[in-house]
């Protein structure tokens, strides 16, 4: 297990720091304009002192080395036009409690939703539950997302009379926010549910143990659904770290203070760092959510194999 732990480890690290490499490299062939709050009235030879300062005239190779120098020690350099000269680190500090809040109440809500959806709709194949799940998901996945979301803004502020922004002292305006973040949720949890959990009720063993005449409930419950959760528990951490992270549309719909508002912002106002910065944070909350997916799904089902080459990814 720990042997296992520390390769996925260091295969994560190894998948990260490509990533930092494409993202810093791509981030060099942005406009200058992004290093400087007023550009438009400085000289050239003030241009040129600047750049030199900030080390951006060193060979990329160079820049590279220094940046991720900087990176083991925590500090993802500074804004330049966002907030100048302030270091990035706090103001995602400032941020991240916003976004974390939201998205653990939106798991809170997506995930028991979820599960309840997928077992009614794996038990009852081809019925009301299955037939309206399938729906659900259908229509989640079809249509639009960001339109799903102006729809839940529209009818939300207009029939129920909620806040059309989000205001910290009104509790009421993080409902539709909130919603927006659990509702696709919801059919993914189902989705997959439903899915293993009809994988499962089709295996021999289930099939034994109805001939043995186990009651249904338990079959249901002690076999299908345990073993089912097995591989859903894989997508959880992944899931819910995306889901903290903050959708970048819905924080910038409802104009909440979260990280995907702070990055919609950064990109709106080209501050390269900024942009640099909390990319390299989603990619790092993404890979860490597969890492997390990976453990959390050995550590709940001892019988799986860490070392066959059958079953790494």
């Amino acid at each position: 297990m720990l042997w296992y732990c520390v390769k996925r480890l260091l295969r994560s690290l190894g998948s990260l720091c490509i990533i930092i490499v494409i993202v810093f490299c791509l981030l060099r062939l942005m406009p200058i304009e992004g290093y400087f709050p007023n550009y438009d009235k400085m000289s050239a030879q003030e241009i040129q002192n600047g750049l030199q300062k900030m080390g951006l005239t060193a060979p990329l190779y160079q820049q590279l080395f220094h940046f991720f120098g900087e990176l083991l020690h925590g500090d993802l350099g500074v804004s330049n036009i966002y907030r100048v000269d302030y270091p990035i680190v706090r103001i995602i500090a400032q941020k991240a409690p916003v976004s974390i809040e939201f998205g653990l109440i939106a798991m809170a809500i997506s995930l028991p939703l979820g599960l309840v959806l997928g077992v009614l709709m794996a038990k009852k194949k081809g019925g009301f539950w299955d037939q309206f799940g399938t729906a659900y998901i259908v229509f989640i996945e079809a249509v639009p997302i960001m339109l799903i979301y102006l729809f839940l803004q529209l009818y939300g502020t207009g029939v129920f009379h909620l806040g059309i922004l989000y205001d910290s002292d009104k509790p009421a305006t993080a409902i539709l926010p909130v919603l927006s973040l659990a509702l696709p949720s919801v059919s993914g949890y189902a989705m997959w549910l439903r899915r293993f959990m009809v994988d499962e009720s089709n295996m021999e063993y289930i099939k034994f143990a109805k001939a043995k005449g186990v009651p249904n409930n338990a079959i249901w419950f002690r076999h299908v659904f345990r073993n089912a959760m097995v591989p859903l528990v894989q997508l959880i951490p992944g899931s819910l770290l995306l889901t903290i992270a903050g959708s970048i549309y819905v924080e910038s719909l409802y104009s909440i203070p979260g990280m995907g508002g702070l990055l919609v912002d950064v990109i709106k106002r080209q501050d390269n760092t900024m942009v640099q910065a909390l990319v390299i944070v989603f990619a790092a909350l993404s890979i860490f959510g597969l890492l997390l997916g990976d453990i959390l799904m050995a550590i709940v089902d001892p019988r799986i194999s860490l070392t066959k080459k059958a079953v790494s990814r």
